[in-house]
């Protein structure tokens, strides 16, 4: 059944914009092309485009009461002569669910010759303002629930759980072996305690303040041969050279 109804007496607006690429019937000068509407007992008629050719612009409006049960308007395509009858060039129906739905239609229609052969296109625009009146209010207004915003899973760290025993408790076992801590009960050790060093530099002689003696080379003197004397045992030796008090300089 259709959602569509309630249009008997409402006023349907048709514009006739032009026509394409019709079938041409004239054999040496261009024909002369108009269009007719028929709608129930209803006609109109556009004005003649002299000389349109195949593609004739119109560009007139009529306005058709409609009728209950009534979808569609017939279109008949002419062209005009002078001297002898109108020659057909093409019909066709143009159909009204969509207009009557939505409100508005703009379609090039496809007419044909007697024999059914394409015979070009009428181009019309349809205007029906109680379009809206005719759909149910419940139409416009989908049941649509946009769906609720849930809280993301990981929003927040868990909470702490004060039944587990805290992270300190747990300690890491050493791999070495334990010993038992310094106690009074061993006997203190019996080694003097190392030299502490002095606060004070130690003493040297002051350098002397006369200069050094100079000695002539060795290759100056001759070499002295030198014959130790018999050392005589029955007397304690003597001291040895070079145990002497050094030489103050």
């Amino acid at each position: 059944m259709s959602m569509i109804s309630g249009i008997q007496g409402q006023l349907l607006e048709v514009t006739v914009v032009s026509c394409n690429k019709l079938k041409d019937t004239e054999w040496i000068s261009r024909q002369d092309p108009y269009v007719c509407l028929e709608y129930g007992s209803t006609k109109f008629r556009t004005r003649t485009c002299t000389d349109g050719g195949k593609n004739p612009t119109f560009q007139e409006k009529f306005v058709f009461t409609l009728i209950e049960g009534l979808r569609e308007i017939n279109v008949v395509v002419w062209n005009s002569n002078a001297l002898t009858y109108d020659d057909f060039i093409g019909s066709g129906k143009i159909q009204l669910q969509k207009v009557l739905s939505m409100g508005y239609d703009d379609t090039a229609w496809p007419i044909q010759t007697k024999t059914g052969r394409h015979a070009g296109e009428v181009r019309l625009i349809m205007y029906y303002a109680n379009a809206n009146a005719n759909k149910p209010a419940t139409s416009y207004a989908p049941s649509y629930t946009a769906p609720q915003p849930h809280p993301p899973v990981y929003s927040a760290p868990p909470p702490h759980i004060a039944s587990y025993p805290p992270e300190a408790a747990y300690q890491t076992p050493s791999p070495y072996p334990a010993y038992p801590p310094h106690s009074a009960a061993y006997p203190p050790t019996t080694y003097p305690p190392p030299p502490q060093p002095t606060a004070y530099p130690p003493v040297y002689p002051p350098p002397s303040s006369y200069p050094p003696m100079s000695y002539p080379p060795l290759s100056v003197y001759p070499p002295m041969s030198y014959v130790p004397p018999e050392q005589d045992y029955s007397y304690p030796p003597g001291p040895y050279p070079g145990t002497y008090p050094p030489r103050p300089y």
